[in-house]
This record gives structure tokens, C-alpha cells and sequence, in this order.
């Protein structure tokens, strides 16, 4: 029986993207390609149980909300995440999965909301971008930077322009966690008068920066 390594399930608030401040069950798969200077969440990168997606639909049963966030670690590597993401759109849930893009997200069920997160140069992993993502992202999903000083937005501009993200998806632009202002990549959104979203960590604002939340 296929099986996903989960590294936890938890009920909280959706602290990042347009679904921001709604209760939503997340789901964290075990596992990822990646070592951004900044990760949050290394404890995801081992840990974790293995489980059917009948155990995860029936374990997530418990929570009174429609909205689900598969997130990681990467999702994406582990190949049942494809089926779990069907399933979950099959059962009512409105799905939204975060990831880290350097995984094609082809064939992911249509119904999921993407949150494809773009690296910048900082994050150590601006190279294993998978850039045919720029052209599979779709009007409903939602491109992230992360920023971590003025290099990062410069670069994330220019790709920006580049690629014309801003004509494929709404484009979100979040300083990395106790290390950018808000003040300051708020300034800079607005002297150049960039299109996109300026978006603070929900979750970390409430909580601060622990598993779980």
C-alpha cells in the first residue's frame, strides 16, 4: 500500500499567501532537496511517520475546515504527494501546496492552489530553479520571494521583468523571519512602484518561530 513519510499534522491559522488569518489543517511531508540559508523547518527534513492517505483523511476528519496546506520540507519529493493532493481535492478540501520549485510541478491536480516559492540568490539555492515552473504557474496560483536584503529584491526584480511573473500570477514578496525590516522592503515595493504583495509572517507575528504553528 503506497504510503507518505509525514512529518506532522497540525490545525492552525494560514499565516502566508491570499488565504492568510483562515484556519487551515496542514500537512507537513517529511523530506527536501534543498538547505535554504534560512529554513525554519530542518526538523522536517528526517523525521516523521509512515501513512496512508486514508490515514491522513481520516486523521484530518477531526478539524471543522475545508481549507488544507500540504508544505514540507519539499512535498514534491515524495511521488505519492500527486495522489494525496487528487484526493484531498477529491474530498471537498480546497488545497493549496507549497513549494520550493525545484520540482516541475506538472501534472499537479488542477484544482490546487500553488504556492511556488522562487529562490533567491541568499537563500544558497537560486540555481536549482526550475525554471519551466515560469511558464506551468497558472492565474490561480501564487508566486513567492522570499527576501533577504536588497541584493535578493534587486535579483527577484529583474526576474520579475524578465520572465513576466506579474502577468502569470500574483507575485508575493515576504522578508525573511528577524533578519529584513518590514519597514524597508515595504519602502522599496513602493519607490519603485513594483506590483506585488507585500506579506508578513502570520503565524510568527502570533506565535513566533516554532514547529507546530
Amino acid at each position: 500500500m503506497t504510503t507518505l513519510k509525514i512529518n506532522e499534522i497540525f490545525f492552525s491559522l494560514q499565516g502566508e499567501s491570499s488565504y492568510i488569518g483562515i484556519p487551515t489543517i496542514f500537512i507537513r511531508l517529511t523530506g527536501c532537496p534543498m538547505r535554504c540559508t534560512y529554513c525554519d523547518t530542518a526538523y522536517a527534513f528526517h523525521d516523521g511517520k509512515k501513512m496512508t492517505i486514508q490515514e491522513i483523511l481520516k486523521e484530518i476528519s477531526q478539524y471543522k475546515t475545508k481549507y488544507v496546506t500540504v508544505t514540507g520540507g519539499e512535498p514534491l519529493a515524495q511521488k505519492p504527494c500527486w495522489d494525496l493532493l487528487k484526493d484531498l481535492s477529491d474530498k471537498g478540501y480546497s488545497v493549496s501546496l507549497e513549494t520550493g520549485g525545484a520540482i516541475s510541478i506538472e501534472g499537479v491536480d488542477k484544482r490546487t492552489k500553488i504556492i511556488l516559492d522562487i529562490k533567491t540568490p541568499e537563500s544558497g539555492e537560486s540555481l536549482n530553479n526550475n525554471k519551466k515552473n515560469f511558464s506551468l504557474i497558472d492565474k490561480k496560483d501564487e508566486i513567492k520571494f522570499v527576501i533577504s536584503n536588497k541584493d535578493d529584491y534587486q535579483w527577484a526584480k529583474k526576474l520579475i521583468e524578465k520572465e513576466c511573473l506579474t502577468n502569470k500570477a500574483p507575485v508575493i514578496f515576504s522578508p525573511v523571519y528577524a533578519k529584513l525590516s518590514y519597514e524597508d522592503l515595504s519602502n522599496w515595493i513602493l519607490e519603485d512602484n513594483l506590483n506585488v504583495r507585500f506579506q508578513v509572517q502570520l503565524h510568527k507575528i502570533i506565535w513566533g518561530e516554532k514547529k507546530g504553528v
